[in-house]
């Protein structure tokens, strides 16, 4: 989210301000408070996936994992190219029991960034999937 680009929110608080409130609040492991913190922003600014991805790790985090994989797919809509949403819309499914889909979002996170923790995630999918088989 750009300073420069945002309007001011109607309480007159910069909408950044209210991003970078609810950003914090997700990385302490307050997702609720983070959604109300963020609501404002994502009712001025729903198409910025900074704010869709935002809210989605929050839903993420407070178990609301159907608003999660609504927000993530919003995201991926807007920048296909995000890595990380792939990689949380892969755990949101993964909690939600779509392992088979879930497995397919991690292999296109991973395969975009291969970073350790991707592929973690993928290894523990990938093997629930086959205990799942048989």
């Amino acid at each position: 989210m750009d300073d420069s680009e945002t309007p001011r929110g109607t309480a007159g608080r910069h909408p950044l301000h209210a991003f970078r409130e609810a950003e914090d609040l997700v990385q302490k492991r307050r997702p609720l408070d983070a959604l109300k913190a963020l609501q404002p922003v994502l009712e001025s600014e729903p198409d910025k996936p900074s704010v869709q991805l935002l809210a989605g790790r929050a839903y993420f985090h407070s178990a609301q994992l159907n608003r999660a994989e609504q927000a993530l797919t919003r995201v991926l809509e807007l920048d296909p190219s995000d890595h990380y949403a792939r990689f949380v819309l892969g755990r949101t499914l993964q909690r939600l029991g779509r392992l088979v889909e879930a497995l397919g979002q991690l292999r296109m996170a991973w395969a975009m960034n291969p970073v350790p923790e991707y592929q973690d995630a993928l290894s523990e999918v990938n093997a629930r999937v086959r205990l799942q088989e048989g």
